[in-house]
């Protein structure tokens, strides 16, 4: 026999852990929407062409190649087969770019798209890092422009969401790439690949260092003059403590600039982000300015995100993203500036797993309707019905057994209430009620027996039932 076991780089869970992960996936689509996104879906795979604009590289090593059995055999014929036709998603926004371009003309401008998939890397697996796992974005695409302050909005939205899923204080960092691309010209860090691999540095200051990235770009590699470095270590260390404190720091960075245009405009969509970020009720002491943010990839043009837990630092950011000058032009002679933030759910459950922060979940079926004796059998399936088209979610016991069996049953697939339709009960019109939380019960007639269940569901925990009769 063949031994059952998961590939590795996947997440499986049990039904109550699978529970706890899909409520807060239902959490994160609310907030979506309560900020008047909407829902987007593509296929697992796409065209290979269309999916990797760019060749080679890390993406391309880390893409999972789809073909058919009967490819297969076709490919192994030929010489030269090349890549195959379809390649599976490695993030939500290649493919959210091609969606765009392809229904740009029945889309309604600003797109403001939210999308919940699984996507697909070839990393190597280890402890917190999957091969398939889900993104949960959203985004806000422009034609031809879009104003900064929809910068603001995807932080507001982020804070809704984290505020709703409970899971302890936290801080939304920002910073801007105009204005660090801006100081770097400053500094006399003018070409725009070193500009990009310097911000890769600075953005593993939290990781390595402050020492080691000084090391690293005052090094052969990079060599930078040891005056240069500090300056530019001082700026990033910059870290504001309020709303009032961050536009301080943003006057004295302007204040120190040669006079670079860029970075003029990176510290002015800065302040409008802050100011707007203020004005729809984010409290100040959940966000901050960090101009050690930088975020790894190229894409990012202006304003950049990531959110951090403020009691579990070592878990690092939980949500990031940022402004983008043109997401499509891989695709089409339209500009489409964007901006956007991604919450990597199945990488963030597992961190909250092992943090102790979130856990397994109670079960979504409410009552468990025994059977006593087959003779009353339609009398339980009745009871349940009512139940289900009351709300109550309602699982029936069909093949019966020992009473006693039928609870151990409910108490360990997590099922609070058991509503018994016994001889008794039939007779005297009644159901018995019990809660195998509390440890008591209760009989109610059975035309109440909806009512009452809805009034316990409703109560705390700890409170007792409504008084009905005692057994």
């Amino acid at each position: 026999m063949i031994k059952p076991r998961t590939a590795p780089g996947t997440l499986e869970l049990l039904p109550t852990e699978q529970i706890a992960f899909q409520r807060m996936l239902d959490v994160i689509r609310s907030g979506y929407e309560r900020f008047g996104f909407l829902p987007i879906e593509t296929p697992a795979y796409e065209l290979t062409d269309v999916l990797l604009t760019k060749t080679g590289g890390e993406t391309e090593r880390q893409v999972y190649f789809v073909q058919s059995t009967g490819s297969l055999d076709k490919a192994a014929a030929q010489e030269d087969p090349g890549l195959p036709e379809l390649a599976l998603r490695f993030d939500l926004t290649v493919p959210l770019a091609r969606y765009v371009a392809e229904h740009e003309h029945r889309l309604t401008f600003p797109f403001r798209r939210y999308q919940m998939q699984r996507v697909y890397r070839g990393e190597r697996p280890q402890r917190g890092r999957y091969r398939e796992f889900y993104q949960c974005d959203i985004d806000i695409i422009g034609k031809d422009g879009l104003s900064p302050r929809h910068d603001a909005e995807c932080p507001a939205v982020i804070h809704t969401i984290f505020t709703d899923l409970d899971i302890g204080a936290f801080t939304i960092q920002l910073n801007n790439r105009k204005l660090m691309r801006g100081f770097f010209e400053d500094l006399g860090i003018t070409e725009a690949q070193q500009q990009v691999t310097v911000l890769r540095e600075i953005d593993k200051i939290d990781k390595r260092g402050p020492e080691a990235v000084r090391d690293t770009l005052t090094g052969e590699a990079y060599g930078l003059a040891a005056d240069v470095v500090q300056t530019l270590l001082d700026l990033v260390g910059l870290r504001s403590t309020s709303h009032d404190d961050a536009l301080a720091i943003l006057d004295r960075v302007l204040a120190a600039s040669a006079g670079s245009p860029v970075l003029a405009t990176g510290v002015a969509e800065l302040r409008e982000v802050l100011t707007v970020l203020r004005d729809l009720g984010v409290p100040e002491s959940d966000y901050c300015l960090n101009l050690s943010i930088a975020r790894g990839l190229d894409y990012y043009t202006g304003t950049v995100y990531e959110t951090t837990l403020d009691e579990h630092p070592e878990i690092g950011s939980v949500c990031s993203g940022g402004r983008y000058d043109d997401l499509a032009g891989q695709y089409t002679k339209s500009r489409l500036p964007g901006v956007g933030m991604s919450i990597g759910l199945t990488r963030l459950f597992w961190q909250l797993r092992e943090a102790g922060l979130v856990g397994t979940a109670e079960s979504t079926v409410q009552v468990l309707v025994p059977q006593l004796d087959e003779a009353y059998l339609p009398q339980c399936l009745a009871l349940a019905t009512d139940l289900r088209q009351g709300g109550i979610n309602t699982e029936v016991v069909l093949d019966g057994g020992k009473l006693g069996k039928q609870l151990k049953y409910a108490d360990r697939a997590g099922i609070r209430f058991v509503a018994i339709v016994g001889e008794q009960e039939v007779a005297a019109d009644t159901v018995t009620i019990k809660d195998l939380r509390r440890q008591d019960q209760f009989t109610v007639a059975r035309e109440e027996a909806v009512r009452s269940l809805r009034v316990e569901l409703a109560q705390p925990l700890g409170l007792p039932h409504d008084g009905s009769d005692e057994d």
